[in-house]
């Protein structure tokens, strides 16, 4: 099989911890180029992985160096460059969330349609094991109707990891649009949608900062949802959890309770109501502290999707319908009213 040629376009802290090492270490790709606006930042990233570095994606989209790339940047540019970049005949692989408007989700969709280049959006909830268990376990129909959920992702913030700290581009609303919901929110809206195999309808929420006074965007969120058929349940979104993170989900169910990266050794606990209990020690999930898993199987998924002229296991739509809940939220939020999605 052929090497598939790849740029990273943004060289922060997910192309670092992330993409960079993943397509390295992938027999199918021949890692090729980085780019990032600050040039310092390029050149040290290129250095170590031995590839050519570049300032403008532009020089990159048209250079006929790669065929795809992952777009690392700021989210408020995930849009433009990934448009830039399927007009150039490029696969894209673009960080959540995917955009900062349906609109623009809309315009990526149709640009790969256009171009019939692969899209896919970095939604890595959906391979963690216990969450891909969990929807077998729902669809099988073992855990019988579905009443409730609640879902949770916070850590103590972005300036624990990221490149640029408090100075980040993750906390400045023209650059990032949202915070802790298009951070963390969104994996959360993605995954519940995944894991229950239904669209969410409606949605509630309160937004706040108020963890972060140096931040121009939301650092704590809590929404309430309900799907197709009626399931109710919450998401909270936090960069407030100081000592922990949390990434945990619970499902009620009829005749189970589903407790996903709920205990630290069991990554899947099904507390059936007859009593019996079924622990499942399936990995870790992906985290931020040291010791987190470091195969987000995002980046193979989009390399043999490539490869193998398959859809993207997630799809722009899909991305689409994930950052959809969180708009509404945002909408909710603001007009103080529950917001219909879509």
């Amino acid at each position: 099989m052929k090497k598939l040629r790849i740029g990273v376009i943004g060289c922060g802290s997910i192309a670092q911890h992330r993409h960079l090492p993943e397509y390295q270490v992938n027999p199918n790709v021949e890692l090729v180029a980085v780019c990032d606006i600050n040039q310092e930042r390029a050149m040290e990233v290129a250095e170590k992985y031995g590839v050519i570095s570049y300032t403008d994606y532009n020089e990159l989209l048209k250079s006929g160096e790669v065929e795809a790339v992952s777009v690392c940047t700021p989210n408020y540019l995930h849009a433009p460059i990934s448009i830039a970049a399927l007009e150039a005949g490029l696969h894209v692989l673009c960080e959540k969330p995917m955009a900062t408007s349906k609109e623009e989700a809309e315009a990526m969709i149709a640009a790969a349609e256009k171009n019939g280049k692969k899209l896919m959006i970095g939604h890595n909830q959906r391979f963690v094991p216990s969450h891909q268990k969990a929807r077998q376990l729902i669809q099988s129909g073992e855990i019988g109707k579905i009443y409730s959920f609640r879902t949770a992702f916070g850590h103590g913030g972005p300036e624990n990891w990221s490149v640029e700290g408090k100075e980040g581009w993750f906390f400045q609303k023209e650059k990032a649009f949202v915070g802790a919901m298009g951070d963390l929110g969104v994996h959360k809206a993605d995954l519940i949608r995944y894991v229950l195999g239904e669209e969410i309808t409606e949605v509630g929420s309160f937004v706040e900062t108020n963890a972060k006074d140096f931040a121009d965007v939301d650092d704590n969120a809590v929404c309430v949802l309900k799907t197709e058929s009626g399931i109710i349940g919450t998401l909270a979104a936090s960069w407030a959890y100081v000592s922990k993170e949390d990434n945990s989900t619970i499902i009620y169910g009829e005749k189970a309770i589903l407790r996903l990266e709920d205990d630290p050794i069991n990554s899947l606990v099904v507390q059936y109501s007859t009593g019996e209990v079924v622990k499942y020690e399936l990995g870790k999930i992906q985290s931020n502290d040291a010791g987190g898993q470091s195969n987000s199987h995002v980046i193979e998924k989009f390399v043999n999707a490539v490869l193998q002229d398959q859809e993207p296991a997630v799809t722009g739509e899909e991305g689409m319908k994930s950052l959809e809940v969180i708009l509404a939220a945002l909408k909710s939020n603001e007009t103080k009213q529950i917001v219909q999605v879509r």
